[in-house]
């Protein structure tokens, strides 16, 4: 049996912890429905936003979380919010919406417009906020990855007619932001990321072909982007990654295990630990872990799923870990929810109840295996 390492309890990412979006509150529904309808301000729709995240805050703690969020509510989406506010970008109206499993997202992109930066980004006074109303929790960040600026975006060659020079850019904008988020107060944020799933499934690397792109190309240009981003970062700045294969209403997008991208991400991605969706047979088995080369680097298990209520067996899932553990030393394993329960704001298919009985459930099944 392997000993319990009980320092490692305290620091990022934590034995038990969750991706970040929580299902939004009627209020906060309500308010945003009046404020599209020009029946209230925005002053009024912050203040309403502020008393949902701070409840929400009460309620992670209440449950046992030691990292706490925002929930993602002052946002539609989990990526198109944070990325439309980078200096260079911009957001805009389509003809159709993201195709997941017999269900489509309504319709928003967004274009490289112009040389791209970051300042003044409206999310640093979102954390402080967020910060505050931690208090001796920790404020956990989550913001969507660098990679899906190029993913999910349009790059204007007149702007950019070098990729190379795009993802220098891009690199450098991010190193910029993380730094200002540091400074703000932040010491963990997750970098949210459905490429990387894409680059598991050989039906999505098809699909890439097919509009032309290399996955092969893009994985060197993601991994490297990504690690300048998080270069020279001060050592209590702890960075995650969640992987992602699409979240919206309970469905998916992709499908297939880690090991097409294991080696690279596992073994060069200079980060402190990622999360991993295991909560069914389309995320594949454990064996990828075996790349993991660094005694530092945290797995944080997603083998609780968000997409639905009904609780899972919590015999089966410390037996789950167990088998994890053959390939990561137990102490530098973590559990979690698969995912967030509302990646956009309409939300999984289950109620706010349930959504804290599984948060409950992780903490408990956590308590257990890393007593």
């Amino acid at each position: 049996m392997q000993t319990i390492d009980k320092s490692s309890q305290k620091t990022a990412p934590f034995r038990a912890d969750q991706v970040g979006s929580l299902l939004r509150s009627e209020a906060i529904k309500k308010a945003r429905l009046q404020r599209a309808a020009d029946e209230i301000t925005a002053e009024q729709l912050k203040t309403i936003e502020n008393e949902e995240i701070a409840r929400i805050v009460e309620k992670q703690k209440e449950v046992g979380l030691q990292a706490v969020t925002d929930g993602e509510f002052r946002r539609a989406w989990w990526h198109f919010d944070f990325l439309e506010d980078l200096q260079g970008v911009t957001g805009y109206q389509t003809g159709s919406g993201i195709q997941f499993q017999q269900k489509q997202t309504k319709s928003r992109a967004i274009k490289v417009t112009d040389k791209l930066g970051f300042d003044k980004h409206p999310f640093l006074e979102d954390f402080k906020f967020l910060q505050a109303a931690a208090g001796d929790h920790t404020a956990k960040l989550t913001i969507p990855s660098p990679s899906m600026l190029h993913f999910r975006g349009e790059v204007d060659k007149a702007v950019y007619p070098d990729q190379d020079e795009f993802f220098a850019d891009l690199a450098q904008t991010y190193k910029k932001g993380l730094q200002a988020f540091y400074d703000a107060g932040c010491r963990y944020v997750q970098l949210d990321d459905t490429s990387w799933a894409y680059l598991c499934s050989e039906e999505q690397k098809e699909q890439l072909r097919a509009k032309g792109m290399d996955p092969d190309y893009l994985s060197r240009k993601y991994l490297e982007t990504l690690n300048e981003a998080v270069s020279d970062r001060p050592d209590d700045f702890k960075v995650t990654m969640h992987i992602c294969r699409g979240n919206f209403r309970s469905t998916w997008i992709s499908s297939g295990g880690y090991e097409p991208v294991a080696e690279k991400l596992f073994g060069h991605l200079n980060i402190d630990g990622f999360f991993l969706e295991y909560d069914n047979d389309r995320s594949g088995g454990f064996e990828p872990l075996r790349f993991v080369n660094r005694p530092d680097l945290n797995i944080v298990l997603g083998l609780i799923t968000s997409k639905f209520g009904e609780l899972e067996d919590k015999d089966v899932i410390k037996r789950r870990i167990e088998e994890a553990s053959r390939y990561v030393d137990l102490n530098q394993l973590c559990l979690s929810p698969q995912c967030g329960f509302a990646s956009t704001e309409e939300g999984n298919l289950l109620t706010e109840e349930q959504q804290w009985d599984k948060l409950r459930h992780v903490v408990e099944i956590s308590n257990n295996v890393w007593k």
